[in-house]
């Protein structure tokens, strides 16, 4: 036997290597995610993001009912960014409408419009826009003058030749509503509570379970008397708390730090916040029982926050994406939070308003904890 063996043997590397393939093949949850993950970022980012939003729901109060009002009704409808979905709307309904996010632009055209065009008075067109999310109303607010203007042409010459002013245009009035300034502070920091209550519960409370597993301490609570159900109140009572702390902190941050406005109920705000923490502690808990150590945890834990980032609307304009990334994001609990959150702090809504978004986050949270419930009986027995 030689008692100096060469430094380097080609022999013993390629024995290293395959040992690894053979490892990676044993562990198939973990190569499922480093196979799965790129394959979800390509396709969020390929077929899903767009920061161009169209077709964007649009209510009208149309004052006038002459043929250019309908001619400019006409054109935003045929248009790639409009979609007209009230199409004579009262000012109540529009302003509801606009509170609740169900359109996201309000056109008002007054009364005697087509008889002051042509007089040449250059009448006012008012817009009311949902600047929440400023990214989403921008693109659209800029081509409006222009598909104004184009109704206007393609329409007096044909039914007013007494005008003198065949190119006549409007003052476009534009309120950018609960959000004056365009300020996508306002936007981003009430949403950061949302992303960062699901990125660090959902993986501390996975860990938390995963680790009593890797160290043993989950065979002394089977020589218990202590129920599964107790044992997850137990572990999730603490990190509720942890919830609030950090919900507390950013909450503190957004008012002092970015002047965000607070205009709802903090009352509402944490009762709403509190079935959120839930939801994300039922998904954490449903991975520790699928997850055999703690690095599975985490990496199922960032294949559940990459599309809740990417589909709920934070990073990019939700009704930017198309049918079936809003039907997928949808599902997910931080897409209705967010609205939930936006609408209470900068719109002032109340639980009738918010309650149609709490709905899905509740089925979430009752589904999230039944299956880490079975799952984690299946676990002890």
């Amino acid at each position: 036997m030689n008692p100096h063996p060469p430094r380097f043997s080609w022999r013993r590397l390629v024995a290293v290597i395959l040992k690894e393939f053979t490892q990676m093949k044993r562990d198939r949850l973990t190569f499922a995610m480093l196979a799965g993950i790129p394959v979800v970022q390509l396709i969020l980012f390929g077929f899903a993001i767009n920061s161009d939003p169209k077709h964007l729901p649009t209510a009208v109060v149309n004052g006038d009912h002459g043929p250019v009002s309908r001619a400019i009704i006409a054109t935003l409808q045929t248009s790639a960014y409009y979609t007209i979905s009230m199409p004579d709307a009262s000012e109540a309904a529009a302003k509801e409408a606009l509170r609740k996010g169900s359109v996201q632009f309000a056109v008002h055209i007054p009364p005697q419009f087509e008889h002051d065009l042509v007089k040449g008075l250059r009448p006012v067109v008012f817009v009311n826009a949902d600047a929440t999310d400023p990214s989403a109303a921008s693109n659209a607010l800029a081509h409006l003058p222009t598909l104004i203007d184009r109704a206007i042409a393609s329409t007096i010459g044909r039914t007013l030749p007494q005008t003198n002013h065949p190119q006549a245009s409007v003052e476009l009035r534009i309120h950018s509503a609960f959000n004056p300034e365009m300020d996508s502070t306002f936007n981003i920091v009430p949403g950061l509570m949302g992303v960062i209550l699901t990125m660090t519960l959902v993986m501390i409370t996975a860990l938390a379970m995963t680790r009593e597993r890797e160290r043993g301490t989950m065979e002394n609570l089977l020589s218990t008397p202590v129920r599964p159900f107790e044992v997850l109140t137990g572990k999730i009572v603490p990190y509720v708390l942890v919830g609030y702390i950090q919900a507390g902190l950013i909450l503190t941050a957004a008012h002092w730090v970015f002047d965000v406005p607070f205009l709802g109920s903090p009352w509402l705000l944490l009762a709403c916040t509190m079935v959120f923490i839930l939801a994300n502690l039922g998904v954490g808990i449903t991975f520790s029982t699928f997850a055999r150590n703690q690095l599975q945890a985490v990496q199922m834990t960032f294949f559940f926050f990459l599309p809740s980032l990417l589909l709920s609307g934070f990073m990019f304009p939700f009704r930017g994406m198309p049918e079936w990334a809003q039907a997928l994001g949808s599902v997910l609990p931080l897409t209705h939070y967010l609205r939930v959150i936006r609408g209470i702090i900068l719109k002032g809504n109340t639980w009738p308003d918010v309650a149609p978004e709490m709905i899905p986050i509740a089925v979430f949270l009752s589904m999230s904890l039944m299956l880490g419930l079975l799952r984690y009986r299946q676990t002890l027995d």
